[in-house]
């Protein structure tokens, strides 16, 4: 009889120890602030709130001061894919915001899906989906990991930073149509909007967040840009006759419905639809970990405008401080400090405008990709007697026609030697690859590795080129900047994290982009994407 209640007690024990549930934190956040350098964290440390977003992921969190890009292009979509893939555009397909295919020659974006619909407006804004998306994210492992019971959202104003980070089976992914002003998604998650979002829309935050002029935050004598407001590099609203403030958004918003995204207010609109988002689903309140993920977009479109030395951009940054921190103490008051798990990271940086770093005496240009691909036309013409033997030069790469030469027979090795040959003498270009010959290229290391992450045979032109440094695409307008290319204010991102499971503190060591995903899943106790390259940061985890 002894014997017997032993056997019952030992087996009651082992059911009780193999009912422990994995520890795991209720909500994981990832926020991607869209073209934020690494440089903003400290350019203006000394006027963000000492509660807000940055200082407060700083002090109590753990920051990865040297993390890089490891592939060119550096564009939004590649960014979003391979922060939550842990991959590179050679594995997870997604090659650019735009693509040449290289089998039929058509131009691809990212996310277009025609066998979709949109589910909240009749634009061509909803005929998205994850489609072209090779690889699954951290997001659908969790999914997988937990049998579906783990729910996860994407957010954003731009349709691929919503779906792409999100995954291929999410509980949604949601972005803005500018057509209606309201946030939208497709037939690929849903038949219908939930009604969450359509009360969200109903509220018509748009107008009411620019029914004021768009002035600065503080009194502009304290920017650190407030010697230069009204500059030649800046770019301007339609209809503004200055780059100045103030900035008078209601009116530009009657005529030009995208205005929202090129002011700090997109960033309100997308943080108070995260809040939405949380709410509505219940985020942080299951058994199981769910996971929204955040793109703040409007640090991009005002980038592009403005440059980053602006006023316009210190200011964004300086609203969107308050707004996370305000955004972390909601998260608090949900879930309790502790039990949820931040990190804040970029999709790619952004060069100084061009025209600024010309008035201050420092090499850098405009580099008129389209005129190079015409004089490369004309040359391949006169050489091989066909038109158009170069589709384009789409992420700095040349994509032949294979069409043309397939159906005229011509020399595809004899072309490319050719095209080499041509853009080698180039003045403006630094390096001319063939990618498909690349060990045999005299290129720096570090640009090599970056150049063949990059490639995906079925996406990419065979030939990637390669500017000075301070150079990129552009010289129609004169105004605002970009990004793209392989130097580090493109690629030297901010990692920090904080909350579940991280300890404080700072590291110098190199990590790449790829490594954000591998950390995730340790923490979560699941596996890693599929076409994951990258490794567990092990100095962050407690």
């Amino acid at each position: 009889m002894k014997r017997i209640c032993c056997l019952f007690f030992l087996i009651f024990i082992s059911a009780v120890v193999t009912a422990q549930p994995v520890k795991r934190p209720k909500l994981v956040v990832g926020i991607v602030v869209d073209q934020m350098r690494w440089d903003y964290l400290y350019r203006y440390y000394d006027r963000y709130e000492a509660t807000g977003g940055f200082k407060r992921m700083l002090n109590e969190g753990f920051s990865c001061e040297n993390t890089f890009i490891n592939y060119i292009p550096s564009y939004t979509a590649i960014g979003h894919t391979t922060v939550f893939t842990g991959s590179v555009p050679a594995l997870h397909g997604i090659a650019g915001n735009n693509w040449i295919d290289q089998a039929t020659g058509k131009n691809v974006y990212c996310t277009d899906d025609s066998t979709v619909q949109g589910v909240g407006s009749n634009s061509s804004a909803g005929k998205m989906s994850p489609r072209n998306l090779l690889a699954t994210t951290i997001t659908d492992e969790l999914r997988l990991a937990t049998n579906f019971q783990s729910k996860v959202i994407g957010v954003s104003l731009k349709d691929r930073a919503s779906i792409l980070p999100a995954g291929h089976n999410p509980t949604g992914a949601f972005w803005f149509d500018d057509a209606n002003g309201d946030f939208i998604t497709s037939t690929w998650y849903m038949k219908e909007l939930p009604k969450w979002v359509k009360d969200f829309n109903d509220k018509d935050e748009p107008t009411k967040l620019l029914s004021s002029p768009w002035t600065t935050l503080y009194p502009i004598n304290t920017y650190k840009q407030s010697t230069a407001d009204d500059v030649k590099w800046e770019g301007k609203f339609k209809g503004e006759t200055t780059t100045a403030f103030p900035h008078n958004l209601a009116e530009l918003y009657k005529t030009d419905k995208d205005v929202i995204r090129t002011s700090p207010y997109g960033n309100t609109l997308t943080l108070n639809f995260a809040k939405a988002a949380i709410e509505g689903n219940n985020l942080g309140g299951g058994t199981a970990t769910d996971f929204l993920t955040i793109n703040c977009a409007s640090t991009d479109y005002v980038g592009h405008k403005y440059g980053p030395n602006s006023i316009e951009i210190e200011d964004v940054y300086l609203r969107l401080d308050k707004e996370l921190g305000a955004f972390y103490k909601y998260l608090d008051q949900k879930l309790g400090k502790g039990n949820y798990l931040v990190f804040l990271t970029a999709d790619h940086g952004a060069a100084h405008a061009i025209n600024f770093m010309k008035e201050y005496k420092m090499p850098a240009e405009f580099l008129e990709l389209k005129k190079i691909t015409t004089s490369l036309n004309d040359a391949l013409k006169a050489q091989f007697g066909a038109e158009k033997i170069v589709l384009s030069n789409t992420n700095y790469q040349i994509n032949f026609n294979k069409k043309v030469i397939r159906d005229q027979k011509l020399d595809y090795d004899a072309i490319k030697k050719a095209s080499l040959k041509f853009l080698k003498d180039v003045p403006e270009l630094q390096f001319v690859i063939d990618v498909e010959n690349i060990g045999a290229e005299p290129v720096p290391e570090v640009v090599k590795q970056m150049t063949i992450n990059g490639y995906n045979n079925k996406r990419s032109g065979t030939i990637q080129l390669i500017p000075y440094p301070a150079w990129f695409e552009g010289g129609y307008g004169g105004t605002g900047t970009t990004h793209g290319t392989w130097n580090p204010h493109d690629t030297h991102i901010p990692l920090v994290w904080m909350g579940w499971g991280i300890k404080p503190g700072k590291s110098n060591r190199e990590v790449y982009m790829t490594d954000i995903a591998p950390p995730v899943a340790a923490l979560l106790r699941i596996q890693m994407p599929n076409a994951a390259i990258g490794k567990p940061i092990t100095e962050v985890t407690q």
